[in-house]
């Protein structure tokens, strides 16, 4: 089983624990990885890019000229696509890119994310993460304390308001919640820090 130490709020070790092999020590599926991140960036599309087509565009309601005898070639209007300010021919429309993966797969994918970050010796176990007021300079200083300064995912095991706004301002930092753990998350993070409550629920659900 792998072993994490644990800390407190101050960045002091006050012991170990050991975390279930069946979440955090399986052999990381890469290619599940990467199936769940792409579907995570491809619903997160707006899909809102449009186009107008020739239909659409402003104009160009007249022949511009004669069918036969100017010696140029034959026009039905100034908005087809071959026109400077025509219409786009078979340019984007709005549409969805969301499209769902298997519940299997999901699973997969999260317990191999999380495996590696044990793997990397990047998963860091705070004893009680909460705090008392929001206040981003005491957070920013518990992250100096736990030597997580870049990009960092913190875990709680349910919301907790006071640690939500004290990180909110803190570039690189995201917050969540045990239950909505997703797999871009975690591999986008430099370091995963999680409340020693949050293990037990990830444990619970997926051991």
């Amino acid at each position: 089983m792998p072993t994490v130490k644990v800390y407190n709020m101050a960045g002091q070790q006050t012991g170990e624990m050991e975390l279930n092999a069946a979440v955090f020590g399986i052999e990381p599926n890469v290619s599940a990885m990467h199936a769940v991140v792409k579907n995570h960036l491809a619903n997160k599309r707006q899909g809102t890019q449009s186009t107008l087509t020739r239909a659409e565009v402003r104009g160009g309601g007249i022949k511009p000229w004669r069918q036969k005898g100017t010696g140029r070639a034959r026009q039905g209007s100034i908005r087809s696509p071959q026109w400077t300010h025509g219409g786009i021919a078979l340019g984007p429309k709005p549409r969805t890119y969301r499209y769902s993966l298997n519940k299997k797969l999901r699973r997969l994918a999260l317990l191999s994310a999380l495996s590696a970050k044990a793997a990397a010796g990047e998963i860091i176990v705070i004893d009680d993460l909460n705090m008392g007021e929001i206040k981003t300079k005491t957070f920013a200083g518990f992250l100096k304390a736990v030597e997580a300064q870049g990009k960092s995912l913190v875990v709680t095991p349910e919301s907790r308001v006071n640690v939500v706004k004290s990180a909110a301002n803190i570039p690189g930092v995201r917050t969540t919640i045990a239950s909505t753990l997703n797999v871009y998350d975690i591999l986008n993070a430099d370091k995963f820090i999680i409340d020693k409550a949050a293990v037990a629920k990830l444990e619970e659900v997926y051991a």
